[in-house]
């Protein structure tokens, strides 16, 4: 397999953030040399991939666990929704962008539309739902957002959630401007450009051993899984885009900016529908509230994607219990081998505090099918057990850090962990990570490759691929220049 001696940059993890990062600095530098390592056989398999949770294109617009409750006044803050939707322009800039050059092809296969749909049941959470539909509808993202209780309405949208369904009161809201992404395949798409490019290779098969600084570079130990041959490749610069093997190797690199870093695993499961009647009559992504004690990345919903080519419905996820840090190549020993002597005390002050979450993603893998089905009625009361199946999904690692000199666990947006000579930066944290990545990955330049975009033709380059990214398009004044660039975005990757 092809490997770059002495590359600029190596890239560890073949997912969503590691993709758009070489593509994007490929761009900025023509000249830099790139080397990517990916421990599986194949590309983007693991928290990038369509199956395993990473689905929605996150923009705010239906995720109730990005407002919080009402306040004391009835209000509630949609500023975080705000943010978020900001952030997916610029993914969808960034792809689409790489759609008009020639970068990738057949945009159908990794994005497409999908209403995004906010369901609530019971008085107070529909009196909730109002509220934030009246904060977001009075910004112009979302002035196309549709509030009601009428149940013959929310049927035309959704039909599953009102088949079958008692009485009470209900609620939803409706935007036809949403997505289904399939990271995995724009990340497939993206690395097998990138293994294209002149000083450019890609390394499936691959685990990073070890990582040490020496005289100025970065020594990465590689061993090649088909050989079993270990190599020691060197780097300026390094980024570990791992997902759940991020802590392991920033552990490893003994920077100081590691120290009292931790990781909480959570397994995640789908149900899937085998009923293609019931596929059909299924065409959006439908969020709830959140179950008591759950992890932000459990908040349930039933989900229409397109999964290798073929439109599929999901409901979940549940959580689980696990010590895993990695679906496919993880091990049972990952928890118990995170634990330093620096990190000790943060993680048992996370357990003490968080009982509620252990004995939630205990309860939650013991679950029977009819423990689950019974979630699931929430959503679609007439669904019957004999039309689902239960598959496992991606694991999720929640950075844990120390904060003010407590423990919390990052529950949202992704912790970049970047050391003080700017010459490694790796990624931990949750929702709503993949469908930001781009945002992130544009953070993390501006941090660690500043010189690429201190140039007239650097900042060009950069305005090429995400036209928008040093403009503030949340400002209602600035709307005629975010409907101009999303427009021209969405037409590219066949949004309408």
């Amino acid at each position: 397999m092809k490997h770059i001696e002495n590359p600029d940059v190596i890239l560890i993890g073949s997912g969503i953030m590691s993709s758009n990062l070489g593509a994007m600095l490929k761009r900025l530098d023509p000249t830099l040399t790139i080397q990517l390592f990916e421990v599986t056989d194949g590309l983007a398999q693991e928290s990038s991939d369509g199956w395993n949770n990473a689905g929605t294109g996150h923009a705010g617009i239906c995720e109730l666990s990005y407002t919080p409750k009402r306040e004391a006044n009835g209000s509630v803050n949609v500023s975080k929704v705000i943010e978020i939707f900001e952030q997916f322009e610029h993914s969808k800039q960034f792809w689409s962008y790489a759609v008009g050059s020639g970068m990738v092809q057949r945009p159908s296969e990794f994005i497409n539309p999908l209403k995004h749909i906010s369901f609530v049941h019971g008085q107070e959470q529909v009196d909730f739902l109002k509220a934030r539909y009246e904060g977001m509808a009075a910004h112009p993202f979302f002035s196309s957002m549709e509030y009601t209780t009428d149940r013959d309405k929310i049927a035309s949208w959704a039909p599953l959630l009102v088949e079958g369904r008692g009485d009470g009161p209900i609620a939803a809201t409706k935007m036809d401007g949403g997505t289904d992404v399939n990271f995995g395949a724009i990340s497939r798409k993206l690395l097998e450009w990138l293994s294209k490019q002149q000083g450019c290779a890609v390394a499936s098969g691959h685990r990073v051993l070890g990582l040490t600084k020496k005289a100025g570079r970065w020594e990465v130990q590689v061993r090649d899984l088909t050989t079993n041959e270990e190599q020691t490749h060197t780097a300026k610069f390094v980024f570990v885009g791992a997902g759940g093997g991020s802590l392991g190797l920033l552990q490893k690199s003994g920077i100081p900016e590691a120290k009292g870093l931790g990781g909480f695993p959570i397994g995640g499961q789908w149900l899937i529908c085998d009923n293609p009647d019931i596929v059909a009559k299924h065409e959006a992504k439908v969020y709830g509230q959140a179950l008591d004690a759950a992890p932000t990345m459990a908040v349930p919903h039933l989900d229409t994607r397109m999964l290798d080519g073929k439109k599929t419905l999901l409901f979940g996820p549940f959580a689980a219990w696990t010590t895993k840090f990695l679906h496919q190549k993880g091990s049972y020993t990952d928890l118990p081998f995170s634990i330093r002597p620096d990190n000790l005390t943060t993680l048992i002050n996370i357990g003490i505090s968080n009982l509620e979450l252990v004995r939630y993603l205990i309860q939650q893998g013991l679950q029977s099918m009819a423990d689950r089905m019974k979630v699931l009625h929430v959503f679609y009361p007439a669904a019957e057990a004999k039309d689902w199946r239960l598959i496992d999904a991606g694991i999720r690692v929640q950075a844990i850090k120390k904060t003010d000199g407590q423990a919390g666990i990052v529950h949202y947006g992704t912790e970049i962990i970047t050391d003080a000579e700017r010459s490694i930066s790796a990624l931990l944290g949750a929702s709503p990570g993949a469908s930001v990545s781009v945002n992130i990955i544009l953070e993390v330049i501006k941090k660690c490759f500043p010189h690429l975009l201190s140039t007239a033709e650097g900042h060009a380059r950069m305005k090429e691929m995400i036209p928008t990214y040093d403009e503030d398009i949340k400002l209602p004044a600035n709307m005629a220049r975010f409907h101009e660039v999303s427009q021209k975005a969405n037409a590219l990757l066949g949004l309408g």
